[in-house]
């Protein structure tokens, strides 16, 4: 039997030349289109890092001083929280653009359409660059930052910025529940002074209205008046009894001894009328009474300083129990400053740009070829 001729080389056929063409046209092409624009077009981009967290000063009890089992500081995660959604708000690109003015840094001249910012970009565009250009790193309490930009003056500059930024707003918040802590006390307090204004106040209009400071004073001097009389009025009474005895009835001495007693005895009674023993004071008050008044005063007023000085020592605590538990922003890596610019990644990005067109251009043909096979 005759054998067979050996089968010629496969020419190709005119849809391989059109798949190779394809293929050319939707994967190299493009491939180096993207090539020349990241490593001719594109704009060098140049990183700063910072990292920070919040702190709460807690002063540690003595067990743990001793044992060494907490620290000083401990980080308020919710503080945290805030301060993760802050850095990604529009408030926070709008005061840092009105500070050092992110559309000038991040729309340097020449013609870079993809990495640069637009010159007249609104803010909602700002906001979505700034999600680009900064990236936020959140894990265990710990926020780190990439802030990007085509000077690395400008990558810090913002890093910076946006630290302090960040460092007003947990000192505010610190701030308003630092107030919130010591309202009551403060409340308390200015409610104990008000109420020792007004007994001192009244403390010192009695002591107008009478002339007298202490009546308890008074009172003690006006006792010992009243007992040196009676001892007189006693000598007085005996010195009578005696002239009776030795001398005559019409003898002048008695009668000035007579007298000499009245005028006792009647000083006595004002005395003890004073005193409130007899009636009504000169003043139509019984020095009784002053004393009442002044001791119900007095007592007031006392209460009031104590209660003053209760709420004093309740401010104080409260106060330093607010400080004690304030929150500050506490950096642990300050904003560095780029040697050499680590972005656009240009060999990663044109591997990606390359591989998403392979597949597409694939993709494609398969589904090229088995439509026509079903024809």
């Amino acid at each position: 039997m005759p054998s067979r001729p050996p089968a010629g080389a496969a020419k190709p056929r005119r849809r391989h030349k059109l798949m190779l063409l394809s293929f050319l046209g939707c994967v190299v092409l493009p491939g180096i289109l993207t090539a020349l624009y990241l490593w001719l077009v594109a704009a060098d981009q140049y990183a700063s890092k910072v990292g920070f967290t919040v702190r709460q000063e807690d002063a540690a009890s003595a067990v743990d001083l001793l044992g060494g089992l907490t620290n000083l500081s401990s980080s308020s995660s919710s503080d945290t929280d805030i301060l993760y959604e802050f850095i990604q708000s529009q408030k926070l690109v709008s005061d840092i653009d009105k500070k050092i003015d992110l559309h000038a840094i991040w729309s340097p001249e020449g013609w870079d359409p993809v990495f640069k910012l637009e010159k007249n970009a609104s803010i909602e565009q700002l906001l979505a660059y700034w999600g680009d250009m900064v990236r936020i790193s959140y894990s265990s309490g710990l926020i780190e930052i990439e802030v990007r930009a085509f000077r690395p003056e400008d990558a810090t500059l913002i890093a910076q910025t946006l630290l302090d930024e960040s460092a007003d707003v947990i000192n505010e918040l610190s701030a308003v529940a630092r107030a919130d802590a010591i309202s009551y006390s403060r409340d308390e307090l200015e409610e104990a002074v008000e109420k020792l204004k007004v007994a001192r106040e009244t403390v010192t209009r009695f002591r107008n209205e009478t002339q007298i400071i202490d009546p308890q004073i008074d009172l003690q001097s006006q006792a010992g008046l009243l007992s040196n009389l009676q001892a007189q009025e006693a000598e007085q009474i005996i010195e009578l009894d005696l002239l009776r005895e030795t001398s005559q009835q019409n003898d002048p001495r008695v009668a000035q001894a007579e007298r000499r007693l009245d005028v006792i005895r009647a000083r006595i009674s004002a005395e003890r009328q004073k005193l409130g023993f007899e009636g009504s004071g000169a003043n139509g008050q019984v020095f009784a009474d002053l004393v009442g008044d002044y001791e119900r005063l007095s007592v007031d007023r006392e209460f009031a300083e104590r209660a003053y000085l209760s709420a004093l020592a309740a401010y104080d605590s409260a106060l330093a129990e607010a400080k004690r538990k304030s929150r500050y922003l506490a950096a642990y890596m300050k904003p560095t400053s780029a040697e050499t610019a680590e972005y656009p990644s240009r060999g990663t990005l044109l591997m990606v740009v390359t591989l998403f067109l392979f597949l597409l251009w694939s993709t494609s043909v398969l589904v090229a070829y088995s439509v026509k096979d079903r024809r």
